[in-house]
């Protein structure tokens, strides 16, 4: 049974997991939605919207918090500055995955994870 068995593996190491993760996050924050297949865009939902309850609030900790999944300063910095006062009043569910017609190589599903503007 697979009964509570965590993430997706994506066919990658944690490490090459962790970084696309992080750099897909990044992506999303700079331009507000980023294409890619259906089960990465459900991981990164997963991933990012932590992230952005924690930009909610800015002090140093919550930097510091951020700074560990997050690789550049400056995305960083519009996250607490734009985004997190944007979903102050919301309570969680920032972004939303639009699914998109199968890739034409492989046929792989592919979404659209985007921003909600709120």
């Amino acid at each position: 049974m697979f009964h509570r068995m965590g993430r997706r593996k994506l066919g990658r190491s944690g490490s090459h997991r962790r970084a696309m993760l992080r750099n897909q996050a990044a992506s999303l924050i700079r331009y507000g939605f980023v294409t890619t297949t259906l089960p990465k865009a459900k991981e990164l939902r997963q991933f990012v919207e932590p992230i952005i309850t924690t930009a909610k609030q800015d002090n140093l900790a919550r930097r510091r918090k951020v700074n560990r999944h997050i690789p550049d300063r400056a995305i960083v910095q519009y996250l607490f500055e734009e985004i997190g006062p944007r979903y102050d009043t919301r309570p969680g569910g920032y972004t939303r995955i639009i699914r998109l017609p199968n890739r034409e190589g492989d046929n792989a599903p592919v979404a659209r994870l985007e921003l909600i503007n709120d």
